[in-house]
């Protein structure tokens, strides 16, 4: 079974480009959530087969492929469909997640899950890597990633664990309030940990 490191943290915190540093540098396999829950509703899969046939034709676009704005928008005035919706997808990509896990190849993988935390994922993996950044740091980059306003970033901060709650559970933590130079060194360390760990559990 390939020993897998848990990998989350809060909006603009730097999950994906932590993810990225331990591919290119040392070519470990990622297996990404948010890739994850998209795959499983292409065209042609069970996945849109049943939203089509719960919400309509209207869910999808011009190429048939799922209009995911129109989905939000049903999904969002009601909490019912919204369930439905989870019910659905949830396990279906909990099930890909590990088999795309199964077929990594590099001595241990990254599963990258934003609300691993909150959804209670813990269990798919062995340690748990949290990439912790102030709160102030998280509104500035997302208002100046996203273009959105600061209450905005302020309703999903509130929608997600807190710093506390996610560090509670974090077996390591990568800090990344400054710029991106200071997170190889960091992430070069628990390489060298995780690839120690990973040949004792071999």
């Amino acid at each position: 079974m390939t020993f897998v490191i848990g990998l989350t943290g809060g909006i603009a915190s730097g999950k994906t480009t932590v993810a990225n540093l331990f591919n290119e540098h040392f070519d470990i396999d990622i297996v990404d959530a948010d890739v994850v829950a998209r795959e499983v509703v292409e065209m042609g899969t069970p996945g849109l087969a049943a939203i089509v046939d719960k919400f309509g034709q209207q869910i999808l676009d011009e190429q048939g492929s799922l209009n995911r704005s129109a989905l939000r928008e049903v999904i969002f005035s009601s909490p019912e469909d919204k369930e439905w919706l989870n019910g659905l997808l949830h396990p279906m990509i909990r099930q890909l997640m590990i088999k795309q896990l199964e077929d990594t190849s590099s001595p241990y993988a990254l599963l990258v899950v934003p609300l691993m935390v909150e959804n209670s994922l813990q269990s798919l993996v062995n340690r748990l890597l949290v990439v912790d950044v102030e709160k102030e740091t998280q509104i500035e980059r997302t208002m100046a990633r996203d273009d959105v306003s600061r209450s905005q970033v302020e309703s999903i901060l509130s929608s997600q664990a807190s710093r506390q709650d996610r560090l509670a559970c974090a077996d390591d933590v990568i800090k990344n309030n400054t710029e991106n130079e200071k997170l190889l060194p960091q992430i070069t360390e628990l390489h060298k940990k995780y690839l120690a760990m990973s040949s004792e559990n071999l």
